[in-house]
């Protein structure tokens, strides 16, 4: 099926599109040379900065997640590809400061390249910086190393306390254990009904058939090995938590913050009732969901399907969930 997209050339697609948030959005963000986006109004030196890398193609990943109490900047990559070494330095340079940075970095090859290449040249030039690396995609198994985990929208609640950590002043050793503490239990799996193309060639990156979903669909549409029927929301929301809960080692009288993320052309009645069903879920468990998200926070083009995020929160965690922000495509969420 030929592609459908309200574009102009497409090799312009990412300047274009950071354009426009910085156009749509400019008391929050704006855009600095080099596909930086960066908070419209920065925040004191003497607070860590939140940094991170991706490609295009996801929005309003990662850039719409730039301002108060969350990111300080994200330097942007061509559509589906990370961003190269000596971009990522040149936002590094940006925000060298006494009290640091914090670049957190989503576990994909180009992503991690990028990100240890660049760390490397920002030491000699004496940036302070530590990273922390979101690998919370469990399709590849439970048993799987982090490091061979990939990196889904769990990086998105993760920005959040972050940036809330870091918005309150604490030092970047600080920032980090709150970061990492956090990043530990969390846990996305996908599941996709069809799937996308690439905006700049049009071709499908992967296809399902009219009566498939697949479970642990990647990032960009990349297989996860668990193809199936269609399953009803309650019967694909008991397969995806029950995997998550154990990847989290949730027990019971623990509390959660759920995010169902659409990843482009699934309905928001349809990411509510699989909402619904991961509440009932967790209170058969004796677990508390104490705040959630049904949302776009990062997508695949017009992919069919949902990220499931669970967090395992404890009352700091929480408190930085709330923490007030004001992003493009997260302001305070309020208690």
């Amino acid at each position: 099926m030929k592609m459908k997209k309200f574009i102009n050339a497409p090799e312009n697609l990412t300047q274009e599109l950071l354009e426009g948030l910085a156009a749509a959005y400019p008391q929050k963000v704006k855009l600095d040379e080099g596909k930086i986006v960066v908070r419209a109004k920065p925040k004191s030196e003497d607070k860590v900065a939140i940094i991170t890398l991706g490609g295009a193609g996801h929005e309003p990943a990662l850039s719409g997640f730039v301002g108060e109490g969350m990111l300080d900047a994200s330097v942007v990559g061509d559509i589906f590809a990370a961003p190269n070494a000596v971009s990522l330095l040149a936002g590094l340079r940006k925000f060298k400061r006494d009290a640091g940075i914090l670049l957190v970095v989503l576990n994909h090859a180009g992503d991690v390249m990028s990100a240890n290449m660049a760390m490397k040249m920002a030491q000699r030039e004496g940036i302070k910086l530590k990273s922390i690396l979101v690998a919370d995609d469990i399709s590849a198994g439970l048993d799987t190393p982090l490091a061979d985990r990939r990196g889904l929208a769990g990086c998105i609640p993760l920005f959040k306390v972050a940036g809330a950590a870091a918005e309150e002043g604490k030092s970047l050793d600080e920032v980090f254990e709150i970061a990492e503490k956090f990043n530990s239990r969390i846990a996305t799996l996908a599941v996709a009904m069809t799937g996308c193309t690439h905006p700049q060639n049009g071709q499908p990156i992967t296809e399902l058939a009219d009566d498939e979903m697949e479970i642990g669909m990647g990032q960009h549409g990349e297989g996860g090995g668990g193809r199936s029927k269609i399953l009803t929301a309650d019967e694909t929301a008991k397969i995806m938590f029950g995997d998550l809960a154990k990847a989290v080692s949730l027990k019971s009288g623990e509390k959660i913050f759920v995010a169902v993320n659409g990843v482009g052309a699934t309905t928001p009645m349809e990411l509510s009732i699989v909402f619904r069903a991961v509440k009932n879920l967790a209170s058969e468990m004796g677990v508390e969901v104490v705040g959630g998200l049904v949302d776009e926070l990062l997508t695949v083009q017009e992919m069919a399907g949902f990220q499931l995020i669970v967090c395992v929160v404890d009352e700091q965690s929480r408190k930085y969930l709330y923490a007030k922000s004001d992003a493009p495509y997260w302001t305070s969420l309020g208690e």
